[in-house]
């Protein structure tokens, strides 16, 4: 088996600005450290990025561009124009874009990752002059790649259905979980503490989350929520309706804060909600039964097929449902104790080992 240079588009990675796809490449580049020391990988990043993204041994390369990612047209620019130059500067069998978006015109096969195809689902939550270009660049990089990486069943048949590729072009290849979800030692007693991770974006339904918080806040007031995750479109929404409810002592949205703070949020937390309306994966639902903690989520793929009996399953459209889903996670000690066995069973089906080895295979059947 021939040795690959392996080229891999970072360009778009901002630390703690991008959510999900920021902990999707940082822990594949990581896993594809551990189980691959033959081939070579030249990992293309930008100002915000820098040299901190990769494992530190002799066979990853960092290969710094002169953009900044934060400026979106002048990235696409780059991406489009000066990443294939660094390409075939550097002689690049294989390019991996783990970000949808890919250049058009690179003289080498291209693997590209789809995490999701929302904005053809739900459009309504783009802004109307990004819309264009998310349009015209996902639907080219798909088209345009040798093989097209899903992360669930849910996101390949969307590729079926907006997109029409092939079956043979795509490649389902499901997230894995941090290995440290599984060591976070949980106190006997959970404080009262009911928590949710998402961006927050309209899609995610925090804003029906709330309300039914608010109607389960009445009755049990001794309970908080803490949403932890970037500051997205929604926020000040968010914190405006917060407010309204009269919530703002008990509800508390913390930003994107570091790996650290986040596995000490799981480890205190007595249940863990996830109302979102639409996913590609689903990670932090992933990261909650792997904690053990008692997890209600929406009932849509893929989070149904992921969590399966492991989690209470509601319809997110639904408050009263969400509000007695908190409820039984509270109250319901029979319940919580079977969660809390089944949550780490079923979260270990997945690991960035299987993410990394699916990955490199794929890498290594574009190459040719």
């Amino acid at each position: 088996m021939r040795q690959l240079r392996i080229g891999v588009n970072a360009l778009y990675l901002i630390p703690g600005a991008v959510g999900g796809t920021e902990i999707y490449l940082r822990n594949l580049l990581r896993t594809l450290g551990e189980i691959d020391r033959t081939n070579e990988y030249f990992l293309f990043t930008n100002w915000e990025t820098g040299a901190r993204l990769g494992p530190e041994q002799a066979n990853f390369h960092v290969v710094e561009q002169t953009v900044r990612a934060a400026f979106r047209p002048a990235r696409i620019v780059w991406e489009q124009t000066a990443l294939p130059v660094a390409v075939a500067a550097r002689r690049i069998d294989v390019l991996l874009n783990p970000g949808f978006t890919a250049p058009l015109l690179c003289g080498c096969p291209q693997v590209t990752v789809f995490h999701d195809l929302q904005h053809k689902r739900h459009p309504e939550h783009f802004r109307w002059f990004d819309l264009p270009f998310w349009r015209f660049l996902l639907f080219w990089s798909a088209h345009l790649a040798r093989l097209v990486i899903a992360d669930s069943e849910a996101t390949a048949a969307d590729l079926d259905r907006f997109y029409r590729l092939p079956p043979r072009k795509v490649r389902i290849v499901p997230l894995g979980v941090d290995p440290n979800f599984f060591t976070i030692t949980r106190a006997h007693q959970a404080e009262p503490l009911l928590l949710s991770v998402s961006t927050l974006h309209p899609h995610k339904n925090l804003d029906r989350l709330l309300r039914a918080f608010a109607n389960f806040h009445g009755k049990r007031p001794e309970f908080r929520l803490v949403i932890a995750g970037l500051r997205g479109f929604d926020s000040e929404n968010l914190e405006r309706l917060r407010d309204e409810l009269g919530l703002a002592a008990a509800v508390e949205f913390t930003g994107w804060i570091p790996r650290e703070e986040l596995y000490s949020l799981y480890g205190r937390a007595c249940a863990f909600l996830y109302p979102s309306t639409f996913e590609g994966f689903g990670l932090p639902v992933l990261e909650a039964l792997a904690a053990g903690v008692p997890t209600a989520c929406s009932e849509i793929e893929p989070l149904a097929s992921t969590a399966g009996d492991a989690a209470l399953q509601f319809d997110p459209n639904d408050g009263a449902a969400m509000a007695g889903a908190m409820e039984r996670l509270v109250s319901d000690e029979n319940l919580r104790e079977t969660l809390s066995t089944k949550g780490p069973e079923r979260a270990a089906r997945f690991s960035w080992s299987t993410t990394a080895r699916l990955t490199l295979q794929a890498l290594r059947d574009a190459a040719g």
